[in-house]
């Protein structure tokens, strides 16, 4: 199983956008790098995989930028991850079942339930929840800095 700084930031970056879901403006790659400290050269092609699955929406000129597509309450963990990542997967086989020199190994069903679990865990969590779910307080939207680690 494998969860990459890809996917970690891109949560963070659109976590980032979702504390600014209420503005009308567009937020600029270079304004949330910044604010997250991401490359903004990786952000920026973390951000096109985000705009080609729907979650991110673009304005070209002088206003323009990124902004969530949707409400953060309908913008789910698990479809943010899947958009940057390849699939994530704790067995050996893909979840084909051929990990012990072509059938299942003993762990198989193991590995196949602890997949579903991250998947439905992922999917059942909206930017809104983390947001929501944070231990130290109320949002500031000032010097605001999610933890990718």
């Amino acid at each position: 199983m494998n969860l990459t700084t890809k996917g970690k930031y891109a949560v963070t970056a659109a976590l980032d956008l979702a504390i600014n879901e209420n503005d009308t403006s567009f937020s600029k790659i270079a304004d949330v790098a910044k604010r997250q400290s991401i490359p903004s050269s990786y952000l920026e092609q973390i951000f096109n995989h985000l705009r080609k699955a729907d979650i991110l929406t673009a304005s070209r000129g002088p206003k323009g930028g990124f902004k969530l597509s949707r409400s953060s309450e309908d913008i789910m963990i698990g479809e943010i991850i899947t958009a940057v990542e390849k699939r994530m997967d704790a067995t050996q086989c893909s979840g084909e079942g051929i990990c012990n020199a072509g059938s299942k190994c003993v762990a198989h069903n193991l590995w196949t339930e602890l997949n579903e679990n991250i998947n439905s865990f992922l999917m059942n969590k909206s930017l809104r929840d983390v947001l929501n779910s944070r231990k130290d307080g109320p949002l500031a939207k000032e010097n605001f800095l999610i933890a990718t680690g």
